[in-house]
């Protein structure tokens, strides 16, 4: 069974730190790109950032660009989300979502192309 579970969220400060976690089982985490994805509340699925199977292409949404950052380790089945200089429009909830194709990364790709979604952890960046 494919799993994707996220850790990390909860209230913080604007200008605060968090670093999620998405802890991935069931599946060869290593043949897959993956992305996080966050909704904020009353909003659309925003995608944030993707990051290539081995790691060696990183793209994100230009709301974060410079300010998070995705990273992967393969060998613990782990992805990362470090996000600093938090603001209130970063309240959402965060998942981390699975490729459906193996070796596949698109940059800004849409929901379509995932197929397994964590179960998602909140974020909330208010003073």
């Amino acid at each position: 069974e494919v799993q994707l579970v996220e850790s990390g969220g909860g209230l913080v400060q604007p200008g605060a730190s968090l670093r999620l976690s998405c802890a991935a089982s069931g599946f060869t985490f290593g043949d897959y790109a993956m992305s996080w994805v966050r909704q904020a509340p009353g909003k659309g699925l925003e995608w944030v950032s993707g990051l290539l199977h081995e790691g060696t292409s990183t793209n994100y949404a230009d709301s974060v660009k410079g300010r998070f950052t995705m990273t992967r380790d393969n060998a613990k089945n782990t992805l990362y989300l470090q996000m600093n200089s938090l603001k209130s429009e970063d309240t959402a909830v965060y998942y981390c979502a699975k490729f459906r194709t193996p070796s596949y990364y698109r940059n800004r790709p849409s929901g379509d192309e995932y197929d397994y979604w964590g179960q998602g952890t909140q974020v909330t960046v208010s003073s």
